[in-house]
């Protein structure tokens, strides 16, 4: 499958975070989502990537959006990266298994290196892709510009 693009639908999914939840975008209904892929925790600009969604909570509360993390480490990763970055609120998805399904139904899987692409997709409370930008790997996204593209 190609990269999503604006306009798309998004494909459901059901993934569980840190905390052993499980969430779909389907569960989310009504509300805008935010997709912030990243692609390995323990790492530095990841571990900037997802406090900084846990940082804005309320900024995204008052957007009626949700943000979620999103990589393909494994749930017991995931919850001891969560303690160790201090993230309480955010859930940190976990794209394990079947490995990197839901980057590679978005069409930002790296194949040749088994993680996501850096991105960010906000999809509307009707379930339609209204931002989609990939980043280079080594590069922290500007989180004011995604409360920027929220905000329009």
């Amino acid at each position: 499958m190609g990269k999503v693009e604006v306009g798309d639908t998004a494909k459901d999914f059901l993934l569980k975070d840190q905390n052993d939840q499980e969430i779909s975008l389907r569960s989310l209904s009504g509300k805008k989502i935010l997709l912030s892929f990243h692609p390995l925790a323990w790492t530095r600009v990841c571990a900037e990537q997802m406090k900084s969604l846990e940082a804005n909570l309320e900024k995204f509360a008052e957007l009626n959006t949700v943000p979620l993390g999103i990589s393909v480490d494994p749930g017991p990763c995931k919850k001891a990266w969560a303690k160790e970055l201090g993230i309480e609120k955010t859930s940190l998805l976990c794209d394990f298994w079947t490995h990197g399904q839901v980057a590679a139904d978005y069409g930002i899987f790296k194949e040749d290196k088994g993680i996501s692409e850096r991105a960010n997709i906000i999809i509307s409370e009707e379930g339609k892709v209204i931002f989609m930008k990939i980043y280079p790997i080594s590069e922290l996204p500007d989180i004011t510009e995604i409360i920027n593209e929220l905000g329009k």
